[in-house]
Order: C-alpha cells, then structure tokens, then sequence
C-alpha cells in the first residue's frame, strides 16, 4: 500500500494523509457513501463521486504496479534486464507506456522476425540497419548466413529485414510518436459494407470521414454499430505517406550507402505490416473505451435525474398500462403505496367502451378518493389520455392526471421480485401498480428494475456491459443512501443498495419487520439476524424511523454520534450557530466541524428528503392532438430523455417530441445537460416542424 501512496497522490491531487487514510478506509471495508459523509474529516470532504474516481484510479495504479512487476522479472528471467530499462518501467505512468516498453522482450516463436532470429539472421539485420554498406558488399555478407535452414542470399536477406521491421513495430519512442499523432490528425473513414441498404438508418453515413480527435461517443458507437451489421465499412487513415516520408528524413542514417533501400524497404514493412495495423486496433479500442464511458455517464447522468425526481405524497394514485385489445389496466395504491384494487376497462378500439370504462373509473375514484392518475406513455397511450380527458369534460370532475415512462414496467411484472410483492395478481395488474408506484415514489419503484431497461441510456447494448452495470449500481447506491430509506416501509431491493446492506441482508431486515413488527430505534437492527457491528456501522446513517423512540432516528445523525447531538441540542439552538461558531463547538463535543455542520442540517430538518426541493411532477387534465399542431404553436411538456444530440420531451402526443441540441440555447452548448434535466417540466416549448404521416415534432426553445 505505501508504494500506492505516492502514485495516488500524484493521479488524484489528494493529500498524502488523505489518500492513506482513503486506502486504510477501503481496506477495512468500508463503503464509499459512508466515507464520504461519515469520515470527511479523514478524506478533507472528498464526495461520493470524487471518491468514485478515486477507487477507479486505486484499481488501475494496483494493476499498474503489478504489472511492473511481472515485467521486470519475466525480463530479468531471460537476462536481459538492464538498470536503462529497470528505470523506464519504474517511471512508466500508464498500462500503454509499460506495455510498449515490454514490446522488444517479448517472446515471439512464430512471427517472421523469431522465425529469421532463430536462424541466427540478428547480426546481418544489424548490418542493414547500419546501413553502412553498399548494396553489393552487404549481399557478398549475407551468402555467409545461407546454410541447411536459410537457403539462399535472398531469404538471408528477407530475414534481415523482417527482424528490422519488427524492431521498428516495437521501438516504444516510435509507437508513442506515431500514437500522439493518430490521437491528433487519425481521421476515421466511413464507406458502404457488403450488406449496406441505401434506404436503410446508415444512409447519412455512406460516405463519412471525421478526425477521430472530434467524433462524439453516440456517433462512433452508431458507426461501428452499422459495421458490425456489415452495412458500413471502417479504417482509420494515419497518413502513411508522411510517416515514410519522416522515416527517411530521420531513420535512414545520414551516411547510409546503396543498401539504405533494403533498410527503408524493412521499415515500410515494418510500418504497414505491423505499427499501423496494430496502432490502428489500438485507436479502435480507445476510441471504444472513450465513446463507452461518455455513453455510460450521460446513463449515469439521466438516471440521477430520473430518480431524484420528487415523489408524489398525500395522494391515492390510480395507475393506468394502456393498451387496445386487451384493455387497460388499472391498479389503485393508497398515500403509503399500498395497492388497493384493480380494474380493466376497454375505452380504446377495437371495443370504445366509454361508458363502461368510465362507470368502472369513477367507481374507484368514488371508493378510494382517488386524487392521481398515472398513465403510461406506451401503446394506447394517446388514446387512454383522450379518454381521461373526455371523461373531465363531461363529469366535471377535473381528475388530474400524468404520463410517466412504463420504460421496465413488463419487465418488473415478470420479475421474482414482483411475484414476490404480488404473488397473487396477474403480470398486467403488477404493471400498473409499477407505474402508479413510480409515479408515488420513483426511487422506491425504480430500483426493482434493470436501470438499462428503463429507457434512458444512449447505445446501452452497444456499450461495455460490465462497466455500464458498475456504474448504475455505483450511482443508484450513491443517490439512495443520500436520500435516506425509512426502514420501515422499503422494500428489499431499495435497502439492498443502503451502505453495508446488500440483497441477502435487506431480505433479512424486512423479514425481521415483518415477524416483530417495525423497527422503534436504529439500535434495534442489532437484532436482525447476520446484520453484526461493521454493518450496523456502514447502514445506520442512512436509515430512517419515522416515528421512532428518538428524533435522531428520523435524521442522517449516525449513531456514532448520537451522544455529541444530544449535547448540541441541549445547550444550542441548532437554527442560531453561527458559521464563526462551528470549530468552537466542534471542538467542544469532540467532533470534527465537518462532522458539526452535518449534525446541524440534519437537527434542523429531521426526516429531510433532498427531492422535496426539486419542482413538483406537473399534472393535466386535457390533451394535445398532432393535428392541431402547426409550425410556430406553443406547447408544455416534460423531459423524457436526454442524448448528446437533444433531448426527447412528452408533449402528450403518442411519440416525444425532439429539441436538438442546436434549439436548446441562443448561445451554444456542449451538452444538453448543461440546460436540462430528466422529467423537467417546460411550461413554453415552440413547435418548429410537424410531419402528422410520421408523428414527429421537431421543437425548440431558443424562443
């Protein structure tokens, strides 16, 4: 670990005391939310994210050390190991650097070069690369190779020239050269493939090239998309022509003779056979790497959005999952999310029983003072919300509704985890209590389903899987335990991602709830079976009771705590300490100010959800058709999902409209999340484009 000290503070521009005190804290086990609220006095306040980017940083240095050492004796073993190389492999920053150094030591049995090396050829490539001889007395040298396994002058010859040329692949000055400018000036060229349709979702790349320093994610991930379909055809042209025109202006010694042809021949070789295919491979796989991560945080950056969105409290929720032929289904939760009742009613074709849908609505609403409703935006979307708002018109009852994403809905239908909360309801009913549930509660719902079926990532399934997945999980975990989780009412798999939990454990917990009852102190998960000190340790910070035996509990004061906040309340107004006061009093309980200043936010608003802050879902009761849409109307609507190119918004038509990132701002952009988020209301949106055939809305906000 004391090797890593040095590295990490370099990578990371934490102090040396904060980086040993980071890496004696994961070692121990603990969590990075609880590091970062729990132990800032430790970390000088690093945040969850930086914390992130920290043990992401942790994970690549400890490979890069370890590599290092694999090297120098796999080096050493075969005596070749000098205190030249000892020392750039030491001082090697990155995987590349390294592994470019180790190129040259490398066992190679079965290229061209080992073949030539294993004849015995190295000391007459020596020579051509020398390139100190005439043509005629470096071929007179070469007839002194050919024996039983090199045949004749001209195989001699060849040899020479392939280990030259391998010499040359492997020279790690010249991969870094030749690197820097493929990042700089590479351009990426796009042409048909074998299979390419010219009226296909490819035509707009059919004749494509960009510098590969410019080319953003979403379009490099749709372009070798389409190559792995076979409809596009992708190289990177590295200008070759320049680089030979370099070799011979500083490879070729200055006072080479007539042989310097045979040596300029072996490093063209080396160039086109070798370096550029292989540099070529290497662009691609960081090109994919970047275009990944950009992908993955956009993802990360939309599921945020999506789950700090506010929950909708005090109302009984009605939840609609719209279809034709086989109905819509209706689902009914209470304030608290419990589901009530269900329903169907068939009020789109092919039956267009309004009346029947409507006795069987208002029954509900009649029975359940329901105040919400909540419809999907799938199938039958547009028509159910006609319906809803033919039914306000007519009855007067002017029932607000909503349409939020049923983006995972089947899927968590057809889940375990839903046939464990619902084992005696249909796949469909389980459907619409999820999207009344998300509509209560988003947190709560979403975290039963699979983040990348929730329908706000870009190229999910084009992306580094394993990446992706750390990376929902780390951000889901990240949000939930800074929220806080009452746990009394979560579910298993919204306790699962709390600090120290997990899903064995949250199972544990919500049997122990429902066997004895709800939880009156937070002492009292001591007795949840498995769940020991060290755990009780990372997740009690992050629980909530409600109504507990202590105030406390309903705060983010953790336990560890408890005696310094009783104190401070005792003898302090927590809503009159001054920011003077704060290292006095600190100092006073025996707790760092950082500590202090959490202690005082969580006193001054127990059981404070972050989301509250956050604009209120916004409700209709009317609705909007694409034919009484034309360029220049204004409509409202609520942000769906955000791409690098715009942003797709539910204006209350079947299909979202789309803001491209050139109508976001008068003033330019780089990225739409610079203006926008996730389920953010805009009140006056302007209609730039109708294509009804199509049922697209081009829109705009640079009004």
């Amino acid at each position: 670990m004391n090797n890593l000290i040095p590295l990490l503070t370099q990578k990371t521009n934490l102090k040396p005391e904060h980086v040993g005190n980071i890496l004696s804290l994961l070692e121990e086990g603990a969590t990075i939310p609880f590091i970062a609220r729990y132990r800032k006095e430790m970390t000088g306040g690093a945040s969850d994210e930086q914390l992130r980017e920290f043990d992401e940083i942790y994970s690549y240095s400890k490979k890069l050390l370890e590599r290092k050492a694999e090297i120098l004796r796999l080096i050493e073993e075969r005596g070749r190991l000098d205190e030249k190389i000892q020392k750039s492999i030491e001082e090697a920053t990155t995987l590349t650097e390294l592994e470019d150094l180790y190129r040259p030591y490398k066992e190679k049995k079965n290229t061209r070069a080992g073949l030539a090396m294993a004849k015995g050829l190295e000391p007459l490539a020596d020579l051509l690369q020398s390139a100190a001889l005439t043509l005629e007395t470096f071929q007179d040298r070469a007839k002194g190779f050919v024996n039983d396994e090199v045949v004749s002058v001209d195989e001699a010859i060849q040899g020479a020239q392939d280990i030259v040329a391998e010499r040359y692949s492997d020279d790690a000055k010249e991969r870094e050269i030749l690197r820097r400018q493929a990042q700089r000036s590479g351009v990426l060229e796009v042409k048909p493939g074998k299979e390419f349709d010219s009226k296909g979702g490819y035509t707009h790349y059919e004749e494509h090239s960009e510098r590969i320093a410019h080319i953003p994610s979403h379009r490099y991930l749709a372009i070798t998309r389409g190559a792995r379909e076979k409809q596009l055809s992708v190289k990177i042209d590295l200008n070759s022509e320049r680089i030979e025109e370099n070799i011979r202006k500083f490879k070729i010694p200055k006072n080479a003779r007539s042989s310097n042809e045979l040596l300029f021949a072996a490093y063209q070789d080396g160039l086109k056979r070798l370096l550029l295919p292989s540099l070529e491979r290497e662009m691609h796989r960081d090109l994919k790497e970047r275009a990944d991560r950009q992908a993955i945080a956009l993802f990360g950056k939309n599921l945020v959005q999506l789950l700090m969105t506010p929950p909708v409290t005090g109302r009984v929720i009605m939840g609609v999952d719209p279809a034709y032929r086989t109905g819509c289904k209706l689902a009914v939760i209470d304030e608290n999310g419990k589901f009530l009742d269900h329903g169907v009613i068939f009020p789109t074709s092919p039956q267009n029983d309004y009346e029947g849908s409507k006795k069987r609505v208002l029954e509900l609403v009649e029975k359940y003072n329901v105040n919400g409703v909540a419809i999907g935006n799938g199938t039958a979307s547009r028509e159910t919300q006609e319906f809803f708002a033919r039914l306000n018109r007519e009855d007067g009852r002017r029932l607000k509704y909503t349409v939020v994403s049923e983006a995972g809905a089947s899927v968590y239908s057809a889940s375990k985890v839903g046939q464990e909360e619902y084992p005696d309801l249909d796949v469909t009913v389980r459907g619409a209590i999820s999207i009344a549930q998300r509509l209560r509660d988003p947190m709560a719902a979403l975290v039963k389903i699979d983040p990348k079926s929730l329908g706000i990532g870009q190229y999910q399934h084009d992306v580094d899987q394993k990446l992706l997945e750390r990376k929902l999980h780390e951000t889901t975990e990240d949000l939930v335990n800074r929220v806080g989780v009452d746990v009394n009412s979560a579910s298993a798999s919204l306790l699962a991602y709390v600090a120290g939990i997990g899903p064995k454990m949250a199972k544990s917990i919500v049997a122990h709830r429902e066997k004895n009852g709800p939880f009156m102190s937070k002492m009292a998960l001591l007795n949840v079976k498995g769940l020991g000190a060290k755990a009780f340790e990372q997740c009690a910070g992050f629980l909530r009771i409600r109504n507990g035996e202590s105030i406390l509990d309903n705060t983010g004061v953790h336990p560890e705590s408890y005696d310094a906040a009783r104190k401070l309340l005792k003898h302090y107004d927590v809503h009159a300490i001054g920011q003077e006061e704060t290292e006095r009093i600190a100092a006073e309980l025996g707790i760092g100010p950082e500590t202090l200043e959490d202690i005082i936010k969580e006193l001054q608003k127990p059981g404070f959800d972050p989301r509250q802050e956050l604009p209120e879902i916004p409700f209709r009761d009317d609705v909007t058709d694409i034919s009484m849409l034309k360029e220049g109307s204004i409509v409202s609507g609520v942000v769906r999902s955000i791409v690098d190119f715009g942003a797709f918004v539910d204006i209350g038509l079947k299909n979202d409209g789309l803001i491209h990132i050139s109508q976001l701002s008068s003033t330019r952009i780089s990225h739409p999340l610079e203006i926008l988020s996730v389920n953010q209301y805009l009140p006056q949106i302007l209609v730039i484009a109708v294509d009804p055939k199509k049922g697209k809305v081009s829109l705009s906000l640079r009004q």
